[in-house]
């Protein structure tokens, strides 16, 4: 399949090939060896993945529920 470049450097790729993409709205872009690389990249919002290592870290301390709250309070105390 052809991709074309136009006058603003922009490019659109062939709808059968998107079509395997379509839970995709980035790709990083690479060039390797003369060829341009496209990887389907998944965004995040940053507080999401922040987020999800706390929970990570939570669960391999084997902490509960429990103990966070009580962690909570301990805090608040004045």
């Amino acid at each position: 399949m052809l991709c074309k470049r136009t006058y603003k450097n922009q490019i659109t790729l062939p709808k059968k090939v998107m079509e395997q993409f379509e839970d995709y709205e980035y790709f990083d872009v690479k060039v390797s060896k003369g060829k341009i690389i496209l990887e389907p990249v998944k965004m995040t919002p940053k507080n999401e993945i922040l987020l999800e290592k706390v929970r990570d870290k939570i669960a391999a301390l084997g902490l509960t529920s429990l103990d966070i709250e009580d962690a909570v309070a301990w805090a608040r105390k004045e």
